[in-house]
């Protein structure tokens, strides 16, 4: 984890200068969860890189609490905020596993995960755990590159870039697995939205049981 630590830390101010590459698809992927949302609701972020969704999410409930691994995604989603001057999203320093969330199982409303679960070597654990923080009724909404629903050698690619330190690790799967790792962290509702994103993309909107 120390290591993915780095690699981040290291990518943020690129990571920050990047834009999206599919505009419509992203666009599309906030519209379904921005529907979710209500003004009373807490919701948590798990892998908020710096800052654009926790942000964009902010006016539509009372509080985010946004978490990311690196330091320097936290230092540039602070500033946004700043800058920005939204005073309703705290960022956290963090990881599932090691410590920092901020919040004690229940107290989430929502749980989003974009871009996140593809790099989580434990993604089973990871689930249970989002589903943990989740108050009964809560929602959960990601979106997962899943590499298994490719033909191409991209795990392989990835992973020659990850010893010269230009890639993070990645692990590779496919949607049936994701969905069946959902299902048996607690989820129901299991429900893949086509967003216009390519085929290797999972936008999952899921369910905590009421």
């Amino acid at each position: 984890m120390k290591t993915d630590a780095e690699f981040w830390n290291r990518a943020a101010e690129k990571y920050a200068a990047k834009p999206v590459s599919n505009v419509a698809a992203f666009e599309r992927k906030k519209e379904i969860t921005r529907a979710l949302l209500a003004p009373d609701q807490t919701l948590f972020e798990h892998g908020c890189g710096t800052g654009s969704l926790a942000l964009e999410l902010a006016p539509h409930v009372a509080h985010v609490h946004a978490m990311d691994i690196s330091a320097e995604m936290i230092r540039i989603a602070r500033g946004k905020a700043e800058a920005q001057d939204v005073d309703n999203v705290t960022f956290h320093v963090g990881t599932l596993e090691g410590g920092g969330v901020p919040l004690a199982p229940g107290e989430a409303d929502g749980v989003a995960a974009f871009n996140i679960l593809h790099l989580v070597e434990d993604r089973a654990g990871a689930l249970r755990a989002l589903f943990g923080l989740l108050a009964p009724g809560g929602f959960f909404v990601s979106s997962t590159a899943c590499l298994g629903e490719t033909w191409m050698p991209l795990p392989a690619l990835i992973g020659v870039l990850r010893l010269v330190g230009r890639a993070p690790r990645v692990w590779s799967f496919d949607k049936a697995t994701l969905r069946r790792e959902m299902e048996e962290a607690g989820f129901v509702d299991v429900t893949e939205h086509d967003v216009g994103a390519d085929a290797m993309t999972a936008f999952v909107v899921a369910a905590k049981p009421g």
